[in-house]
């Protein structure tokens, strides 16, 4: 093979042999001030993913029979990073002698985290959320994660019109979408579907309705199935009722609240042979499995130099056994998908709750799982990382 000569090439060489002594006098002539102990890109980074949060309740208030709203607020700095509408952030508490997360979604709007409140609103139906609901009190402080998910709108992704149901407490990831777009800082249309059995159950339906009233990108139709209500709807959402209000063909859906609602609202959409990226579900966390007589098996759990022997029950999540023990173990989303939990597995069989294996394919070949949705089959070793 014949290289052609570059007439350059030697003043390239005389200039690479005079790299070394060029550095060295360079240095010998430099300014001898200490480096900066933080840059600017770092403090940014930092600014918008600190990974943990040190919060304080500063005020709850109820909603509905069952849910309640909290507002927090930094106790490490000032204002909140900012996120996505729609994004929810994993709050923990310790409660007796467990250490326990539980992820929320946001209620309030980028714009209001950044002037230094967060806002959740929490229904009373679990360990957690019971505890969230019933004891929390202002003064009372927390470790919260940086806000994730991918529950949010996407320019390049979805449609410029986009379709929103929630049932229940699902509304709380719509009120920042909405409160959002009324500030102007979201380019789509929105028609919310909220659906819930009676009108007492509707929460925040004077924010929603005043967000309506200032927003033409926004309309909001209520659905009560249990009772008629003027200015309700009556039933279900059906996809002939969503018709009456807003055109599918096109659209983008965002589902959130029961796994009921979640089956009714897909068979509805099933005639449309929407595409997958059509429509997103927010996740909810994984529970328990419905086992008449669940075994009980050892885990044997390392974090960095230490080793923890505890329980861990078949029907429970790998992940509740070493939060019921106390251990600091790291999740967000308890559903699978973030890999914020990926852990090494050691020993031991296991199954994983269907649906709900969001590894990749490295991880399952290299033997990694996800604690929040393992369950144990047997006695069982595995390597997690310590949260904070």
């Amino acid at each position: 093979m014949n290289f052609k000569k570059q007439p350059f090439g030697f003043m390239d060489m005389l200039r690479f042999k005079k790299m070394v002594p060029t550095r060295r006098k360079m240095l010998a002539e430099g300014p001898d001030t200490p480096l900066p102990q933080e840059y600017r890109t770092n403090t940014l980074a930092k600014k918008l993913h600190p990974g943990y949060m040190q919060v304080e309740l500063i005020a709850a208030r109820p909603l509905t029979d069952s849910i309640r709203e909290l507002t927090f607020k930094r106790v490490d700095v000032g204002a909140f990073p900012f996120f996505r509408a729609g994004q929810y952030v994993s709050i923990q508490a310790k409660i007796g002698d467990s250490l326990v997360s539980r992820p929320y979604s946001i209620v309030s709007t980028p714009r209001q985290a950044l002037n230094g409140q967060l806002v959740l609103a929490v229904e009373n139906a679990g360990f957690v959320s019971g505890y969230l609901t019933g004891q929390a009190k202002p003064g009372d402080r927390f470790v919260m994660t940086e806000p994730s998910g991918e529950f949010h709108y996407e320019t390049l992704r979805d449609s410029r019109n986009i379709v929103c149901i929630a049932g229940g407490s699902g509304i709380t990831p719509f009120l920042s979408m909405a409160g959002s777009l009324a500030e102007g800082d979201e380019e789509y249309c929105m028609t919310l579907f909220y659906g819930a059995r009676t009108a007492a159950q509707l929460a925040y339906k004077a924010e929603l309705d005043a967000l309506a009233a200032r927003c033409g990108k926004l309309k909001v139709v209520y659905v009560l199935s249990d009772e008629e209500q003027p200015g309700c709807e009556k039933g279900f959402v059906s996809a002939a009722l969503m018709e009456r209000y807003t055109s599918l063909e096109g659209s983008t859906f965002f589902l959130c609240g029961p796994q009921a609602m979640y089956e009714f609202v897909e068979k509805e959409l099933a005639p449309l042979g929407l595409p997958q990226k059509a429509v997103h579900r927010d996740a909810g966390c994984c529970g328990d499995l419905p086992l008449e007589r669940p075994g009980e098996y050892k885990l044997t759990v390392h974090m960095r130099d230490e080793v923890f022997e505890i329980p861990a029950k078949e029907n429970e999540t790998l992940l509740t056994a070493m939060e019921r023990a106390g251990l600091n173990a790291p999740n967000k989303c308890r559903a699978g998908g973030c890999g914020f939990c990926h852990s090494k597995w050691l020993a031991g069989s296991y199954r994983v709750a269907e649906g709900r294996d969001g590894r990749r394919e490295a991880d399952r070949k290299f033997g990694f799982i996800h604690p929040c949705v393992t369950y144990p089959l047997e006695d069982m070793e595995i390597d997690v990382p310590v949260a904070y």
